[in-house]
């Protein structure tokens, strides 16, 4: 078992995020709030230790300076009240009912003393998924005042804590495991869902013996360490989110990877492009300048750069070398709790690059017929520049299948 990792968020992470948050919102220019109300899974997980599944019954976590309350459905009560850091759980019957769940946060937030208060939300009302409909939040309160504090509350969260990179560290540290084994077992003739389950399944194993009990994956989607190609095998590796399809390795295959692991509800993102068997002239040459815009892009990043002066000089390259054709997608996004996150490295998001930041850095070129190239590491920005988390080879030699 591993001495000393860090596998979850203690108990003062979250009561400093509410304090964080109420204080940046005391800040804006209009003032500050009375209350936050947030719906969005991510973000009540992110205030309230308490990560569950989406279904059409509405959850809302309901801050106040001085108090929280979770507002859930009757299946969720037990589950809220053993994990969930508030102050009260509140529970409605089920969904639609005969009574709407909204009813009920009306109730709550009338008993707290909100019925004309200024309500900052993530959300004008619960997400409309699995056929849920409601009523929004300004609706259940006609005399407050309901106002979006989404952007403030992504601020916030773009700008990772010690504790939230030592888990998001010690997920890379398991998906460059994983990666290694999707490696070491990929051979022509197999097919790409038997592999990823293959590698997946023995680095999720060596990651339980390693971290022991402690371990919590904290998510309903993810658990463990998993690597695989997610579709992007031979031809179909030039499409740069398609389906798995289990395709099956081949001689001249160009293999775009995927690895990560999933602890306490963080994540990481690692990416390769493999080639099966000695590298034609051709793909050794996208490969040489894919590698070259990516560490562009990392040679660039450092705090105050904004994010779309990194992938305006990453485009420039594109343009300067006859890319364009092959241009799919800006040069990276945020990481952590969610598979993308602001900030993005994006010509259009104009925010500055912080310490504390964690993002993904994949420029890729995709040429129909011939295959896929990209690499993907995640960085976190330092006060002097960027550390890289990933520590993958990246090199065409080291990248080489044989045959």
């Amino acid at each position: 078992m591993q001495e000393n990792v860090r596998l979850s968020l203690s108990n003062q992470e979250f009561h400093a995020r509410r304090k964080r948050l109420f204080s940046y919102l005391a800040e804006r220019p209009g003032g500050g709030v009375d209350a936050v109300v947030l719906f969005l899974p991510h973000n009540v997980s992110y205030f309230a230790k308490f990560g569950f599944m989406v279904t059409e019954r509405p959850i809302a976590l309901v801050l106040a300076p001085e108090r929280a309350a979770l507002l859930v459905p009757r299946l969720e009560k037990e589950h809220a009240e053993a994990v969930a850091l508030v102050d009260e759980v509140a529970v409605y019957p089920e969904y639609p009912d005969v009574r709407h769940p909204m009813e009920y946060l009306r109730d709550l937030l009338r008993g707290m003393g909100l019925s004309a208060a200024t309500i900052g939300c993530d959300a004008a009302g619960a997400s409309q998924v699995f056929g849920y409909r409601g009523p929004l939040l300004a609706q259940l309160l006609p005399d407050a005042r309901v106002e979006s504090v989404l952007d403030d509350i992504e601020t916030l969260q773009m700008i990772k804590s010690k504790e939230e990179l030592e888990l998001i560290e010690l997920s890379a540290h398991w998906g460059h495991r994983a990666h290694q084994l999707l490696q070491q077992y990929a051979r022509p003739g197999i097919g790409e869902v038997e592999l990823s389950q293959r590698a997946s399944a023995d680095a999720t194993q060596e990651m339980l013996a390693a971290l022991g009990p402690g371990y919590v994956p904290q998510s309903w989607e993810k658990a463990g360490a998993h690597a695989g190609f997610h579709g992007q095998v031979g031809r179909q590796s030039a499409l740069p989110h398609v389906l798995t399809s289990n395709a099956k390795l081949m001689p001249g295959d160009v293999l775009v990877s995927l690895a990560t692991s999933t602890v306490a509800g963080y994540s990481s993102e690692l990416e390769r492009t493999m080639i099966m068997g000695e590298p034609s002239r051709e793909q050794e040459r996208y490969f040489r300048l894919m590698l070259e815009a990516q560490e562009l892009a990392l040679g660039m990043m450092r705090p105050g750069i904004r994010c779309a002066d990194v992938d305006a000089a990453v485009r420039r390259f594109f343009r300067v070398n006859g890319l364009m054709p092959y241009w799919r997608h800006h040069t990276g996004h945020g990481l952590g709790r969610l598979l993308h996150e602001p900030p993005y490295l994006d010509v259009g998001d104009e925010r500055v690059l912080a310490p504390g930041m964690v993002v993904s850095v994949e420029p890729g070129i995709y040429v129909p017929e011939l295959g896929g190239f990209r690499h993907s590491d995640t960085v976190v920005v330092t006060e002097n520049g960027i550390r890289t988390l990933t520590t993958y080879p990246r090199r065409l030699e080291d990248l080489i299948i044989p045959c």
